[in-house]
């Protein structure tokens, strides 16, 4: 895929102010990937970004992580000085127990992240206002949060890493790091990297944001053959399927258990991101020999199970329909989150031996599944909006001007259902 590079200017002061709207409209008006060279607006601060990611690395790039996180390493907060700026690094630890337990060593991601090569400036066609940079190799995100999304991430991390080692092949994004940039007297910016769903991406001939319902859910498709990206949307799926034959009771299966533990986490308004591509001859030769080599077990999505209830499934992906779900911890009548049980998290030997992938020579397994025709790229991200008064005051607003459709601002417990029902009713 060919990347539209940002054209370069003169250097003239009075003009400077024009030229950055003028391209700002300009991108807005032609949503995709910006490579982000000396010209672009965002230079200087993604440099910032490279050298503060390779310090912070460092540390665990020099010492393999331990299989214990403590309680500290959750709290942890590290503070490094550059000459410009100062970049903080939130729960380094656990983050680097978490890339270990992907099978991601320090040196892949710090190569991605601080390579020479210019980052990507994806414009997307979200009403967030975050910032989103992609690694030259497109391999991994780093999109900027506010505080009070930063907050909430660190202060459900230790669930969301308990729902990880239970569910390994989660399709939940995967966050990598936390970090926050201070430039003095210019800007503060949190900002998380987390692995692309839809990596790699050479291949994909369609991108979809999928959240269950209908109201603005369309995006105008580009011309074909368009080098330009745009995420398309629920109604522009319309008339589609996803085709997996044997896999799709594991998907089913899946979503509903990582939307009941966003539901339980009060939040709505997160996306399922589904790509496709076009299986070739030998992938399709591949899936029939790995049938028989690589199975899930009941275990690889329920570490709760008793061992002896391991044998192997049918085919890949398949799940038992009498497989348990375990509660996922909630919060008190104080309105408090419970811990996970004590150690539960630690335990990253078990998270890594049960990390069976389907498809172990791809760089990113887990959000990869493929069916008898085509390869698609599945996960689930913008897990940060909690059903605040705001959003209850929303909703009914919602319900007056969009009387008889569907919405995107419903309650956690209904975003969950409709979500899981838009999968049931659209893959075979």
């Amino acid at each position: 895929m060919s990347h539209v590079e940002m054209p370069a200017a003169p250097q003239i002061p009075g003009t400077r102010k024009r030229r950055r709207w003028g391209g700002l409209r300009q991108q807005w008006k032609l949503l995709g990937l910006f490579q982000i060279d000396e010209q672009h607006d965002f230079y200087s601060l993604t440099c910032m970004m490279k050298e503060g990611l390779a310090a912070a690395l460092q540390p665990t790039m020099e010492t393999a992580p331990t299989d214990e996180v403590s309680d500290d390493d959750f709290r942890s907060e590290v503070t490094r000085v550059h000459e410009d700026f100062t970049m903080e690094t939130f729960a380094g630890p656990v983050f680097a127990r978490l890339r270990s337990s992907l099978g991601l060593t320090e040196h892949e991601y710090q190569q991605s992240l601080c390579s020479h090569s210019c980052y990507l400036q994806f414009i997307s066609n979200s009403k967030s206002k975050a910032d989103f940079f992609l690694t030259n190799d497109k391999r991994f995100f780093l999109k900027t949060q506010n505080k009070r999304e930063i907050r909430f991430l660190l202060a459900n991390l230790k669930i969301y890493m308990e729902h990880l080692k239970k569910y390994p092949h989660s399709l939940l994004v995967k966050f990598l790091g936390v970090h926050r940039i201070n430039i003095p007297l210019k800007l503060k910016k949190h900002f998380i990297v987390m692995q692309s769903v839809f990596y790699p991406d050479d291949r994909i001939s369609a991108r979809y944001d999928i959240k269950g319902c209908e109201v603005s859910r369309w995006t105008e498709p580009v011309p074909e053959g368009s080098p330009i990206i745009v995420v398309l949307k629920d109604l522009n799926f319309e008339g589609q399927c996803i085709t997996l034959d044997q896999q799709r009771p594991w998907l089913l299966q899946q979503v509903e258990i990582d939307t009941r533990f966003l539901q339980r986490l009060n939040v709505l308004d997160y996306s399922l991101l589904l790509a496709h591509q076009n299986l070739q001859h030998d992938e399709r030769h591949q899936n029939l020999s790995l049938a028989t080599l690589i199975m899930r077990t009941k275990k690889s999505v329920n570490i709760g199970s008793s061992p002896a209830h391991t044998e192997v499934a049918a085919v890949p992906g398949a799940v038992p329909e009498d497989e348990p779900t375990s509660p996922v911890p909630g919060p008190d009548d104080s309105g408090c989150w419970l811990q996970p049980r004590a150690g539960a998290a630690d335990k990253m030997p078990e998270f890594r031996a049960q990390n069976r992938r389907l498809l172990p020579d791809l760089k990113n397994p887990l959000h990869v599944i493929d069916g008898p025709e085509q390869r698609y790229f599945i996960g689930i991200i913008d897990i940060f909006t909690v059903y605040s008064f705001r959003k209850r005051l929303e909703h009914l607003w919602k319900r007056l001007r969009h009387p008889g459709r569907s919405f995107s601002t419903v309650s956690p417990r209904a975003y969950s259902t409709r979500l899981c029902r838009w999968v049931q009713n659209h893959s075979k």
